[in-house]
């Protein structure tokens, strides 16, 4: 099976209303391009500012998570929301919503893992003054397959996505938005690694770097395949990232290299 992916490396704004326009059009010209699975950044509809999550946060469901929806059916395409801040009672969540062809919801990911981190000369953050962090890894059942989703701070935990492989994903996707300090570092190490390690595709969706915003992401979106390859990649600026995942070429990398059969499970 082959399929062609699109990435929509949005620049969020501080309007709402704006980003959900802008990034509406995008998600139509990605569809228009043939894509059948379109993917947006971490919070792309929120400023990533914690004082920001309050006043953007949404239940379910809301305005931006119908208008994804009514674009999902519209356009008949997977749809993988990026993330959002997600009211649910008292609490605030990171949220990924997942919508199929139909428009409907077909799964959700809480970002597991708090972005609580302060590095010298660098970024501090601590998400968790205002997010509480889900319970549960997230794989979704399409007609693409088995589809993994967790967000940014997700994919440093090697676990989690070996969980998703083992539960059959074959493509695993994350919204995310690694910042100035940690990018440069690890975001493309990170990704290959986790591609690698378990023979998957991996959609690691940025959103565009915004030096004048109150938050500057990395950028460089990226579509890593299972041998370790970065086979599509961004730079700074918006843009949609597109490229194609083909299974028989994963099949053949996990034929080839047998690693999750060799695992020693008595060891480890």
């Amino acid at each position: 099976m082959k399929f062609k992916i699109a990435v929509v490396q949005f620049k969020t704004g501080d309007s709402q209303e704006d980003n959900l326009t802008r990034v509406s059009a995008l998600i139509r010209k990605a569809a228009g391009n043939k894509a059948e699975l379109v993917v947006l950044p971490e919070m792309f509809n929120c400023p990533y500012r914690n004082d920001f999550f309050p006043v953007f946060a949404e239940s379910f469901p809301g305005k931006t998570t119908s208008a994804l929806a009514d674009l999902a059916k519209e356009l008949g395409i997977y749809l993988i929301g990026g993330s959002i801040p997600e009211q649910d009672g008292n609490e605030l969540f990171n949220t990924s919503f997942i919508f199929d062809r139909s428009g409907e919801v077909i799964g959700k990911h809480r970002k597991a893992h708090l972005f609580d981190v302060c590095i010298e000369n660098g970024i501090c953050f601590k998400e968790s003054e205002t997010l509480v962090a889900g319970d549960k890894f997230t794989v979704v059942d399409t007609d693409l397959g088995k589809i993994g989703v967790a967000i940014c701070y997700d994919m440093r935990f090697p676990e989690l996505i070996r969980k998703m492989a083992l539960t059959g994903a074959k493509l695993i996707v994350v919204p995310a938005a690694f910042n100035m300090t940690t990018g440069p570092a690890h975001w493309h190490l990170t990704a290959r690694s986790r591609a690698l390690d378990n023979q998957v595709y991996f959609i690691a969706a940025s959103p565009a770097r915004d030096y004048e915003g109150v938050y500057t992401a990395f950028g460089h979106s990226l579509l890593v395949n299972p041998w370790g390859t970065i086979v599509a990649e961004a730079g700074e600026a918006e843009t949609i990232l597109y490229g194609e995942v083909d299974y028989s070429y994963l099949d053949k990398v996990r034929a080839e290299l047998p690693l999750l059969q060799h695992r020693r499970e008595e060891l480890y």
